[in-house]
């Protein structure tokens, strides 16, 4: 049977700080962020069945990448863990919303995030295929699961 790839689009704001970095984005900012995710798979070929020719619902795909990543990082300021301890620590007790990583949260190593996050959670008859993580209105990073 043929493969069929299916692509929801999602949107979420962020805000970031890239730590030593040597321009603007040193600094506390934020993004609206537009986030496609594309998975790939065969429709299900059962007469009868609820998802008879779907690879996956809609509905489904939306949950998993709300759940994994969208809910998670919406309005949130993410900054590398070791970023500077005093700035950390004023912001853990001024704010809710905060994700610490392990790695510079640029969009290239967020899409990596975010690839490994939605690959954990989608059902197993549909594969994860490609990613476009837009930071600005004219700047995005991509991911493909062939370049792994």
């Amino acid at each position: 049977m043929a493969k069929v790839r299916l692509t929801k689009s999602f949107s979420f704001e962020m805000a970031h700080a890239l730590l030593n970095y040597d321009g603007k984005c040193k600094n506390i900012h934020g993004h609206s962020y537009h986030f496609d995710v594309t998975i790939i798979g065969e429709p299900r070929q059962e007469p009868g069945h609820p998802e008879d020719g779907l690879v996956i619902d809609f509905g489904e795909l939306k949950k998993v990448v709300n759940s994994s990543v969208v809910d998670v990082f919406d309005h949130t300021l993410v900054v590398k863990a070791d970023h500077n301890a005093e700035l950390t620590e004023v912001l853990s007790k001024n704010f809710e919303r905060l994700i610490y990583t392990e790695y510079q949260p640029t969009c290239e190593n967020l899409i990596l995030d975010f690839a490994d996050r939605i690959k954990r959670a989608l059902p197993e008859r549909a594969t994860l295929h490609h990613l476009i993580l837009h930071e600005t209105a004219t700047s995005y990073c991509e991911w493909y699961a062939e370049d792994q």
